[in-house]
C-alpha cells in the first residue's frame, strides 16, 4: 500500500508538471514563430514602405533618361551590360527628349538592348498597378476578367465584395463601362475603367444570355488574397500559393497552416504562381527547412549572399508535395528547388518556368519605376535553373494544367493525393 501510495504520488506530481510545461512550451514556441516571422515579415516589406513607394520627384524628360541609365550601370547583375559600351546610350539622346513619351521610347530600346526579358521601364500608370499588387491593395469591384474571343468576360466574382452584392455573375460580359464600349479593348484597359477611387461609383453594362443589364457598383478596398487553403479527402491540407508578390503573404500562409494543422500531410500548389518576392519564398522554405542554404544570391562581379535557414523556425514534418508546372517561376522555384534539393518534398506536375534572376524595383522620378535584374540565384546544391527549370520527381499532365472552376479530372492533383495517401 506505501508503495503504491508513493507511485501515486510520483504519477501525480508529473502530470501536474506535464500540465504546467505544455502551455509554457507552446507558448515559447510561438514567441519563437512570431520573433522569427516578424523578422521576415519587415525585411520583405521594409523597402516597400509608404514613405519609399513612390518618388515625387518631378524632372525633364532627359533627366529621367540619365538617372535610369546611371541605375542600369550601377546595379544591373551583368557588368558587361550585354558586352556593349553603355556610354554610347549616355550621348545618343542629349538634347533630343522633350516629353514624357520620348522619355520612354529611349529608355525602352536602350533597356531592350540588354536583351534579358525582365529588366524594365515601368509608367506611371504600370508602376501603379505593379504596387497595387505589392501592398496588396484594390480600390474596385471585386471581378476577375479574361477576354475570350475579344469580348471581356467574368471569370469569377470575389465573395463579399461590391459585384457579389451587385449580383454580378461568371461568364457575364462587360459590354461597356461607364458608357464606354469595351469593343477592341485589353483586359488591363477595362480592369482599368473598372477601378477607382473608394467609395466612387462605377456603371457596368454586362451582357448575359443575350439580354443586357446595367449595374451602378459603389468601389471599395478589394482584399487580395495570395493564399488559399482547404482540406481534401478529410486529412490532406491543401495550400495554394497564388503569388508570392503580396506583403502579406506570410500571414497569410501561417493562417493557411493554422487551417489545416489537424491533417496529416500537406499540399503546396504553386503551378501558375509567376513569383514575386524574394524573402516570401524563403520565408515559406523555412517552415520546412530547419538549417543550410535555402538559396545562394550572386550579384554582379561575383559577390555571394547565402540565405540560410533560421533554426528557431518550428519546422513541419509532415510529408509534402509540391504541385508545379510551366507557369511556376522565380519564388516559386527558389521554395521548389529547396525543398527538392532537401528531399523534405515530392514534385509533382511538368517542368517549371525556369527564371532564376533576381531583379528589385526601383522608385523612378514622374512615379515611375524600373524593374531591374540585379543577380541570378542557384538552388542549394548548386544548380542554375534560369532557362533550365526544375524537372518534377513525377512528371504528369500538361504543362499548364490548373483548372480553376472547372469539372475537368485534375490528375496531377490526383496525383498528389495518391503518393501522399501511398506514404501514410
Amino acid at each position: 500500500m506505501c508503495i503504491d501510495y508513493m507511485l501515486w504520488l510520483m504519477l501525480n506530481y508529473l502530470m501536474k508538471i506535464r500540465n504546467l510545461l505544455i502551455p509554457l512550451l507552446l507558448i515559447l514556441i510561438l514567441v519563437i514563430f512570431n520573433k522569427v516571422f516578424m523578422t521576415t515579415f519587415t525585411r520583405a516589406n521594409n523597402y516597400f514602405s509608404t514613405q519609399s513607394l513612390y518618388n515625387e520627384e518631378i524632372v525633364s524628360p532627359q533627366k529621367l533618361f540619365d538617372k535610369t541609365w546611371k541605375l542600369l550601370y550601377r546595379d544591373y547583375y551583368e557588368p558587361t551590360l550585354n558586352h556593349q559600351d553603355w556610354y554610347r546610350w549616355k550621348t545618343r539622346y542629349h538634347g533630343k527628349l522633350k516629353t514624357e513619351d520620348d522619355a520612354k521610347v529611349a529608355i525602352d530600346t536602350m533597356v531592350a538592348s540588354l536583351n534579358e526579358p525582365y529588366t524594365r521601364f515601368l509608367s506611371q500608370k504600370e508602376y501603379e498597378e505593379l504596387t497595387t499588387s505589392i501592398t496588396s491593395k484594390i480600390y474596385g469591384i471585386g471581378v476577375n476578367i479574361y477576354s475570350k474571343s475579344g469580348k471581356i468576360e467574368i471569370f469569377n466574382v470575389i465573395p463579399s465584395t461590391p459585384a457579389d452584392f451587385a449580383q454580378l455573375k461568371q461568364g457575364d460580359i462587360i459590354t461597356a463601362v461607364d458608357g464606354k464600349d469595351t469593343n477592341g479593348m485589353s483586359v488591363s484597359e477595362v480592369a482599368s475603367l473598372v477601378r477607382g477611387p473608394e467609395n466612387s461609383v462605377v456603371e457596368l453594362t454586362v451582357l448575359r444570355g443575350g439580354k443586357k443589364l446595367t449595374k451602378k457598383i459603389k468601389r471599395k478596398e478589394i482584399k487580395i488574397k495570395n493564399v488559399k487553403s482547404s482540406i481534401l479527402d478529410n486529412h490532406i491540407g491543401y495550400i495554394q500559393i497564388i503569388s508570392f508578390m503580396g506583403g502579406t503573404t506570410p500571414s497569410e500562409f501561417l493562417e493557411a497552416l493554422e487551417n489545416t494543422k489537424n491533417t496529416d500531410s500537406i499540399i503546396i500548389d504553386l503551378r501558375g504562381n509567376t513569383g514575386g518576392l524574394l524573402d516570401n519564398a524563403v520565408f515559406v522554405a523555412n517552415m520546412f527547412i530547419p538549417e543550410g542554404e535555402i538559396v545562394e544570391i550572386i550579384y554582379r562581379n561575383g559577390f555571394k549572399k547565402s540565405i540560410e535557414a533560421n533554426a528557431a523556425t518550428p519546422i513541419l514534418t509532415k510529408p509534402v508535395v509540391v504541385l508545379v508546372n510551366g507557369a511556376s517561376a522565380s519564388a516559386s522555384e527558389i521554395l521548389s528547388g529547396a525543398l527538392k534539393d532537401y528531399d523534405k518534398a515530392t514534385l509533382v506536375g511538368k517542368k517549371t518556368f525556369g527564371k532564376g534572376l533576381v531583379q528589385k524595383v526601383v522608385p523612378l522620378p514622374n512615379k515611375t519605376g524600373l524593374n531591374v535584374t540585379i543577380a541570378r540565384y542557384l538552388t542549394p546544391k548548386g544548380r542554375d535553373i534560369n532557362k533550365h527549370g526544375i524537372n518534377p520527381d513525377v512528371e504528369i499532365g500538361n504543362e499548364f494544367d490548373f483548372y480553376l472552376n472547372s469539372t475537368k479530372k485534375d490528375v496531377q492533383l490526383d496525383k498528389a493525393k495518391a503518393i501522399l495517401n501511398k506514404e501514410l
